[in-house]
C-alpha cells in the first residue's frame, strides 16, 4: 500500500498527496460543506483530480468518513479508475440502490477534470460534533485497512453556539501591614460647667459600657494588636465658646483617663482632641430636620461671618423670637455633646490555609488579597468561589476591586442586575469593560460588545479574553 500524506487547508482547499509514484498527482478538495436537512446529512464535495495521473490498470479509492469518538460511518467511496480498469469495471454488473452504494469515475490523465460529490445519508446525534476525513486506498486492502492513512478534510458542528464569555479577575494589592481601626462616639452626661466622669450618673452606664465592649473586642481578638488610641472630644454652640474649649478638651481627657485606668494598652500611643463647638453636626442636623425657619438658621451656620462664634449663636438665639433656637435646646444640642474614640490596631497576616479556615467563620480578620487567594483554591464558578467575593464586597462594600470581582462573579453565574450595581462601585479599568462587554454578549448585544472588546484587544491583561469573546461573536453571528 502506498503511503498517504495531508496537506489541509490550503488557500481554501484541501489537498491530498499521493507520495509515492505517480510523483506529483494530487486529490484537491476544493469546494466542502456539510448540512443537516431533517433526518438526514448531506456531504457536498468538489473535487479536482487534474493532477492525478493513475495508470490505465490502477484503482485509487477515495472514502470519504465521518468519525466522533468511538463511532464512525464511511460514506459511498469514490472510485478513480484507469482506463482499462475503468472498461472491466462497467462490464461488471452490479446491483443498483439509492443512494448509490460507489461512485466510479475514469480518469483522463494529462485532463482537467472535478467531480461533484453529494451525498445524504440518515443523521445520527453523534455527528453532530464530528470530524469528516478521506481515506486513499490504492491497494485493494478496504478503508479500514487504510484508516490511519486518513487525511482531515473539515469539522461538523451542529450544535448552538453558546456564548461563555472570558472575564479577568483583579488581583487586590496585598498589605503589608493590616492597619485597622474601630470607630464610635460616646454621649456622656456631665454636671452643668463640669469635666469629671460619674460613670453611674443619667445615661453614662449604657456610654461608657459602649466604649468599653468595643476596646475589649479588640484586646479579646488574638489575632490583633492595639496601636493606639485617640478621643475628640465635642461640645454644643451653647454657652460661650471659650468655655466650651474648656469643656470639650477636660471632657476628652477625663474620658481618656477613665478607659487608661480600666486597661494596659502598653507601647500604643495615646491622643486627645477636641472641638469646642460642633457647627458641623449642627449643621447637618438642622439641615436633616424639619424646622419652620430651617432655610434661615441654615444661612446663619453657613455664613462666613460673623467670624465670632458667639456673635453667630447670638443670631441663632435671636431669630425669629427664639423659637426655632428652643427647639435646638431640646432636641439637636445634647447629641452635639459627644466625645468620638477610635481604637487603631493591626492584624497578623495568615497563610493560605489560616485564611481559608477564617473566611466562613470569621473574614473580618482578613485582606482583600487573603480572601482572593482563598477563591483561588476553588474551582472558578463553583457556590464556593462565588461565596468568597459575596464575602468580600460584604466586608469591604466601598471598595473598588471588591465591586469589580463580586460583578464579575455575579457575571458568571448571569446574576445581571447584582451585577450592574457592583460595576456601578468598581473601579475603572480594562476588567471593568471586559466584565461589562460580557453582559452584553448574555443579553445578545453582539454589537455594542464587539465595540468594547475591540478596544481592548491590545491590553496585555485581558487582550486574550478579548479577542476569545470576539472569536464568539463571530461564531454565534455565523451559526
Amino acid at each position: 500500500m502506498r503511503k498517504i500524506t495531508a496537506l489541509l487547508y490550503m488557500c481554501g482547499c484541501a489537498c491530498v498527496v499521493w507520495a509515492q509514484e505517480p510523483q506529483g498527482a494530487t486529490f484537491i478538495v476544493k469546494e466542502k460543506s456539510a448540512e443537516r436537512v431533517g433526518e438526514e446529512l448531506a456531504v457536498s464535495m468538489r473535487i479536482d483530480i487534474s493532477g492525478m495521473e493513475i495508470p490505465k490498470s490502477r484503482s485509487v479509492v477515495c472514502t470519504p468518513l465521518i468519525e466522533s469518538g468511538d463511532s464512525a460511518r464511511a460514506l459511498p467511496p469514490i472510485i478513480l479508475n484507469g482506463k482499462t480498469r475503468h472498461i472491466l469495471y462497467e462490464r461488471m454488473e452490479r446491483p443498483r440502490s439509492n443512494p448509490p452504494a460507489e461512485y466510479e469515475y475514469r480518469r483522463y490523465n494529462g485532463e482537467e477534470q472535478q467531480i461533484d460529490y453529494r451525498i445524504y445519508m440518515p443523521y445520527s446525534d453523534w455527528m453532530k460534533r464530528s470530524e469528516v476525513s478521506i481515506v486513499m486506498d490504492d491497494c485493494g486492502c478496504g478503508w479500514e485497512a487504510s484508516r490511519s492513512d486518513k487525511s482531515p478534510l473539515f469539522s461538523l458542528n451542529f450544535e448552538p453556539v453558546v456564548l461563555r464569555p472570558q472575564l479577568v479577575y483583579v488581583t487586590p494589592v496585598a498589605e503589608t501591614v493590616k492597619a485597622r481601626q474601630l470607630a464610635g462616639s460616646a454621649f456622656l452626661d456631665f454636671p452643668v460647667n463640669q469635666t469629671v466622669i460619674h460613670p453611674d450618673y443619667r445615661n453614662n452606664p449604657a456610654e461608657l459600657a459602649k466604649i468599653r465592649k468595643g476596646i475589649e473586642a479588640v484586646r479579646g481578638n488574638k489575632f490583633a494588636t492595639i496601636t493606639g488610641l485617640a478621643i475628640k472630644g465635642y461640645a454644643s454652640p451653647e454657652g460661650s465658646y471659650t468655655s466650651n474649649a474648656r469643656l470639650a478638651e477636660g471632657r476628652a481627657k477625663a474620658l481618656l483617663d477613665y478607659v487608661k485606668g480600666l486597661y494596659d494598652f502598653g507601647s500604643a500611643q495615646t491622643r486627645v482632641d477636641y472641638e469646642p463647638e460642633d457647627w458641623k453636626g449642627l449643621e447637618k442636623a438642622v439641615e436633616e430636620g424639619n424646622l419652620p425657619d430651617k432655610e434661615e438658621l441654615l444661612a446663619i451656620i453657613r455664613a462666613v461671618e460673623p467670624k465670632d462664634w458667639d456673635a453667630r449663636e447670638w443670631k441663632l438665639k435671636t431669630l425669629n423670637g427664639g423659637a426655632s433656637y428652643k427647639v435646638l435646646l431640646r432636641d439637636v444640642y445634647p447629641a452635639l455633646r459627644h466625645s468620638d474614640y477610635t481604637v487603631d490596631f493591626t492584624i497578623r497576616n495568615f497563610t493560605v490555609d489560616e485564611a481559608k479556615e477564617l473566611v466562613f467563620t470569621d473574614p473580618s480578620q482578613l485582606s482583600l488579597n487573603e480572601m482572593f487567594q482563598v477563591a483561588g483554591t476553588y474551582e472558578a464558578g463553583s457556590p464556593r468561589f462565588n461565596e468568597v467575593f459575596e464575602i468580600a464586597v460584604r466586608l469591604y462594600p466601598d471598595d473598588p476591586v471588591s465591586n469589580l470581582n463580586a460583578a464579575i462573579s455575579a457575571v458568571q453565574v448571569k446574576q445581571f442586575d447584582k451585577a450592574r450595581r457592583y460595576l456601578a462601585k468598581a473601579q475603572e479599568c480594562p476588567e471593568k469593560r471586559l466584565a461589562e462587554a460580557a453582559i452584553l454578549m448574555y443579553e445578545e448585544k453582539l454589537d455594542e460588545a464587539e465595540t468594547i472588546l475591540k478596544a481592548l484587544t491590545d491590553d496585555p491583561n485581558v487582550g486574550d479574553a478579548a479577542r476569545d469573546n470576539l472569536r464568539q461573536i463571530e461564531e454565534k453571528r455565523n451559526e
